[in-house]
């Protein structure tokens, strides 16, 4: 039967293609693709400057924004309100107008300084938060800077104690990514490829189930039935060839990350230290795969019927579970919500080995979860099948 099971599946080109070659193009266009969003050079905002004062002040801080990595100048000239509307409308998302007179109000201590910002309608909330932060951290530099030069020819230990304070802004943090290799950021392949393996290991609900509702068409379940072969060694006969694929797709998919999507420019894949912890969670999330696979497989009437309802599911739990938008992306009611796809359990758990360079006790949890959840839905199968089979369907 296992002979008989892996020469099925290798005779079908389209259901190889669609558990090797599909799950290996997400990856490379996923890396490369949010290389710059879960990167450390992400720009946050795009924006340009209005300087109307043109002193050594204003250059200056411009000057202080420009040095930012996560803010982006953008060369477009806004003479006017027309030209403002447009900029705004086509990819700019802050123009920053420093008025008459800002020089002259920061040596006064009567009037505050008053930027305008004009803010494009779409831009994050969070986002200009942090640039207000940012843009008064400079101000309140330049302030300091003015107050030091004051104090410097009357009060010269009090002058340089403002200097010092005035360079505070930078160095003050010291970043550690937790459980990752040289204290390195974590990089867009170590979440592509967790998420893409998950989804692909899924997809054993095509072949599987175009042979299972074939034989039964053709009555070669009906036949072995009548052989006495148990329908427990009938699912072992499809459960051992599709164990053995899903092993190879998590080997075919970590060397995508490890070796090809460096070669097109992106960050290799690090798989952590725990080469036992990597092969449980994969174990299970692939026995998860196969139960749903077979109960589908069983319910199904027809070839069609399976690969539309599977597909469904595939993409319901990918959407749910993190797969196609990354967990930390979503709200936070629906990141609660993620906890009830498969695709979710076993996801945490790859990242637990390639992001957070965690062991076997980290992925024990969701491996029993996903190896629990395989196990009750083999069993509704079984049940059904036996009742199909005893009514002669």
């Amino acid at each position: 039967m296992l002979v008989k099971e892996f020469l099925l599946v290798l005779r079908d080109r389209h259901a190889l293609a669609a558990l090797f070659i599909m799950p290996a193009v997400f990856i490379l266009i996923m890396s490369i693709a949010l290389q710059d969003t879960l990167g450390n050079h992400r720009p946050l905002i795009h924006y340009t400057v209005r300087d109307r004062d043109n002193t050594p002040q204003s250059q200056q801080l411009q000057h202080f924004l420009e040095s930012s990595k996560v803010l982006i100048r953008e060369n477009i000239p806004v003479p006017d309100a027309r030209h403002l509307q447009e900029a705004l409308g086509h990819g700019l998302q802050l123009v920053i107008t420093i008025p008459h007179g800002f020089a002259l109000q920061l040596q006064t201590d009567q009037k505050k300084p008053r930027i305008r910002l004009d803010v494009a309608p779409d831009t994050r909330q969070e986002i200009l938060t942090i640039f207000q932060a940012k843009l008064t951290a400079d101000i309140l530099r330049l302030r300091l800077g003015q107050i030091q030069k004051s104090l410097a020819p009357y009060v010269p230990d009090a002058a340089q104690h403002i200097r010092e304070i005035s360079s505070y802004s930078t160095g003050l943090t010291d970043i550690h990514y937790n459980g990752s290799k040289n204290n390195t950021m974590p990089s867009a392949t170590q979440q592509s490829v967790p998420s893409w393996i998950v989804f692909g290991m899924f997809f054993v609900i095509i072949p599987m189930s175009t042979v299972f509702i074939n034989e039964r068409k053709q009555n070669t379940l009906l036949r072995m039935s009548t052989m006495n072969i148990s329908i427990p060694v009938l699912f072992t006969g499809k459960i051992v060839p599709y164990l053995f694929i899903n092993q190879l797709q998590v080997g075919l998919m970590i060397g995508v990350g490890m070796f090809v999507v460096p070669l097109l420019g992106g960050d290799a894949l690090t798989i952590g230290h725990s080469a036992g912890g990597l092969a449980l969670v994969s174990l299970a999330l692939s026995f998860a795969a196969i139960g749903t696979s077979m109960l589908i497989a069983v319910l199904a009437k027809t070839v069609e019927q399976a690969t539309t309802v599977g597909g469904i599911i595939n993409i319901l739990f990918g959407a749910i579970g993190g797969v196609m938008v990354p967990k930390f992306y979503m709200h936070h009611s629906i990141q609660q919500l993620a906890d009830i796809s498969p695709m979710s359990w076993g996801l945490e758990g790859f990242l637990d080995i390639f992001l957070r360079n965690q062991g076997i006790t980290a992925v024990l949890r969701e491996s029993l979860a996903l190896g629990l959840f395989g196990a009750v839905l083999l069993i509704v199968a079984g049940y059904i099948l036996h009742r199909q089979l005893h009514r002669g369907l």
